[in-house]
């Protein structure tokens, strides 16, 4: 064959190959581009919804993962080994392949990816598009304050990545912090945020006061304290919120976005598919109902088709703080924890022993009202609270106190103890501020990085996995040892626990992860 011909034939088979390459090259129809989708307010919008979702979805393992690492819970469950994973996050004896650790930190970085799609994206020169984008800046930097906070120096990743710039190294704290204030900054001053009409409005989004409460949640962090105080003080002056009057109904179903409630992801009920709202965060919470006697309306009122598992177990210590505090009688403490003996006059009669020192958490109880039983109970209908105003009203006071404010410090405090039925204070220190924090935001994912924030996480931490106890149906707790007692194997550990460590996974995936010292 000659040259000539042989060129002929490749000549032919491009022609061919191209001809067919544009016959297959023809649009999806009723599919739209990626690069072309976000051109109109209504695409905006599903884009901003997205972010919402998946911060509602990384609410169990945020949840557990903060609680978990404070000293106001056992892991509980009811038995030892019933959530290994739990019992790791509680007793500090975890590595770096920790599941609730990864999907934590997986889950922060999987909502800034959708924040990052709308600031990329929903650019056109409209009012909508402002707001999303306002909305994003938010939420963003709502995740990045945890990852700060509890990595350190985690990737800095402000834009939707090329291939090229997957395996993103450690970012420094400095610049980190500084996309925080600037995201909350021009959040805040876009003037796009919507704001309640009114202190008993029911706004689910992001409001410019939420901005605010976490732009002063930062600045705290960062120990700018007049900074702070000016941001907490401006939601309080706002006259948009305020404490929910009775305490023990903050977070029931039929007070969704109450008064008191700075940001919630909210659930709507679908009878057509209960699933919608899958949940496993109220089932951690219940105590254990298969191991109680109850009568009717108890079980009316509590009991529905899947049993709670009895995790987050109030500790003695937390119930002792609340009564050095209130007295056993403390109007917020019994609005709180109820003890056995509570629970028996109640209707509820302990039969089986399960893991936990005789107390009851009370305040997030699940009531049968709130869980879909078409669901077998793994729907939530609660929302999901993130912030309320009694925690704004507690960053305010310690940053009002360390701006050099004794007497707004004392105000804000002292709003949180009126509520609680609880004598006003002449004057506030740290220990008072700290004291009130603990008890009044319990169970309410604040108190782990409040310790390591105030240097006091040894303090509290150190043995927390040396025993776990037995509560027996007489009423006796019996306290069992754990690690044969080598406290290298358990417990808070100064110069390791004050940042998480990277998870292994992500370790193996992207080599410019530098690890925390001691993992």
């Amino acid at each position: 064959m000659t040259m000539k011909k042989i060129i002929s034939i490749f000549a032919i088979s491009a022609l061919v190959l191209t001809g067919c390459n544009k016959l297959l090259d023809i649009p999806q129809h009723g599919a739209q581009g990626f690069e072309g989708y976000y051109s109109t307010d209504a695409e905006a919008e599903t884009a901003i919804n997205a972010a919402y979702l998946q911060l509602r979805g990384n609410s169990t393992n945020v949840f557990m993962g903060k609680n978990l690492q404070s000293d106001d819970v056992w892991a509980g469950g009811g038995g030892r080994n019933d959530n290994a994973d739990l019992e790791q996050l509680n007793e500090f004896s975890f590595n770096t392949d920790q599941s609730y650790i990864q999907g934590m930190f997986e889950g922060y970085y999987g909502v800034i990816y959708k924040c990052n799609v709308v600031l990329g994206h929903c650019t056109l020169d409209t009012p909508t598009m402002k707001r999303v984008c306002a909305e994003a800046r938010v939420i963003r930097a709502m995740q990045y304050f945890d990852l700060i906070t509890l990595w350190g120096n985690p990737p800095l990743v402000d834009h939707e990545l090329d291939p090229s710039e997957y395996s993103m190294p450690n970012g420094s704290t400095e610049d980190l912090w500084n996309l925080v204030n600037t995201d909350l900054k021009t959040a805040i001053e876009s003037g796009y945020l919507p704001e309640k009409s009114n202190v008993n409005d029911k706004q689910w989004k992001v409001t410019k006061q939420f901005a605010q409460a976490l732009y002063g949640k930062a600045l705290l962090w960062q120990e700018d304290y007049a900074g702070a105080a000016a941001q907490l003080n401006a939601v309080i002056d706002s006259k948009l919120y305020d404490l929910y009057p009775v305490y023990e109904d903050i977070y029931l179903y039929s007070n969704k976005m109450s008064c008191e409630s700075l940001f919630e992801s909210i659930r709507i009920t679908n009878p057509s598919n209960a699933f919608e709202n899958f949940d496993f965060t109220h089932l951690f919470l219940h105590w254990r109902t298969e191991r109680f006697s109850m009568t009717d309306e108890m079980n009316t009122r509590f009991v529905t088709m899947q049993t709670g598992y009895g995790f987050l177990s109030p500790r003695k210590a937390l119930y002792e703080a609340f009564v050095a505090e209130e007295g056993k009688a403390g109007y917020r403490l019994n609005s709180t924890l109820k003890t056995l003996d509570q629970f028996a006059d109640m209707g509820m009669k302990l039969t089986a022993s399960l893991i936990g020192e005789g107390t009851f958490q009370w305040k997030r109880r699940v009531e049968a009202s709130g869980v879909d039983p078409s669901s077998y109970s793994f729907s939530m209908e609660d929302d999901f609270i993130w912030m309320r105003y009694a925690e704004v009203l507690l960053l305010a006071a310690e940053a009002n106190l360390k701006a050099g404010n004794a007497s707004k410090a004392a105000e804000c405090l002292n709003a949180v103890r009126t509520r609680a039925q609880l004598p006003a204070k002449a004057s506030v220190t740290m220990d008072d501020i700290k004291t009130e924090k603990r008890l009044e935001l319990c169970y309410d994912m604040c108190r782990y990085q409040d310790l390591l924030r105030w240097g006091d996480a040894e303090k509290y931490l150190a043995n927390q996995g040396e025993n776990y106890p037995e509560l027996q149906p007489n009423g006796n707790v019996v306290y069992k040892p754990l690690y044969d007692g080598d406290k290298s194997k358990y417990g808070w550990k100064k110069g390791k626990n004050e940042l998480l460590p990277y998870p292994g996974l992500e370790i193996r995936l992207n080599s410019n992860i530098k690890q925390n010292p001691g993992w």
